[in-house]
């Protein structure tokens, strides 16, 4: 393509283009050709207002969280002033300091589905609730709940000095009578135990 060919085909162009008018440009209103009326379409849903929340500008948002279970072992606990950043681990780890119940036990469900421990409470609960409900489903029941080990020693006399005493030889009687429910046979084998205990001595 020469340049001759290469100019023409280009002011060939930009006469195909629309005339650019002037900014101080005035057009007869009578020319003007008529239009119907623009309406804007109706939006599917209306809007409505933002509902102001209480909390003051650049404080984060609190809630109160509550972890309800009535299976075995039946629990209530709330935890308030929680931020929206909080995971369901922490909560899971709150609910285990004061129930005694491994965290790798416990499994927490938000209207009746199982969260993961990675969740936060931001992506739960809506704009507006100030509470979250939790229920609790324990792995293995009240077995799965560790005991506190009893650090209390028992205190007075302790090996040869206790088995010398009738009050010992009293107590054996009435755990046996608890456990066999036999007066006479508790006794017997009470007095067995006394009497193998005096013959290896």
């Amino acid at each position: 393509m020469t340049e001759v060919t290469f100019a023409k085909s280009f002011l060939s162009v930009l006469d195909s283009r629309p005339v650019k008018l002037s900014p101080d440009h005035v057009e007869d209103p009578k020319s003007y050709a008529a239009r119907g009326a623009y309406i804007l379409p109706k939006m599917p849903k209306t809007m409505s207002k933002r509902k102001s929340t209480s909390v003051a500008p650049g404080q984060e948002r609190s809630l109160t969280v509550a972890v309800k279970s009535l299976r075995n072992p039946p629990l209530d606990i709330k935890i308030t002033s929680q931020t929206l950043n909080t995971s369901v681990l922490d909560i899971k780890t709150s609910v285990s300091k004061d129930t005694g119940i491994p965290v790798d036990k416990m499994k927490l469900l938000h209207k009746k589905k199982p969260i993961p421990d990675s969740k936060v409470l931001k992506d739960l609960a809506g704009e507006s609730e100030t509470s979250i409900e939790f229920s609790v489903m324990v792995m293995g029941g009240a077995a799965a709940i560790k005991t506190p080990a009893q650090t209390d020693v028992a205190q007075g006399q302790s090996g040869e000095e206790a088995l010398g005493t009738n009050e010992f030889w009293d107590d054996l009687k009435g755990f046996l009578l608890q456990r066999i429910r036999d007066e006479k046979k508790a006794a017997e084998v009470a007095d067995t135990f006394q009497a193998a205990w005096k013959a290896k001595s």
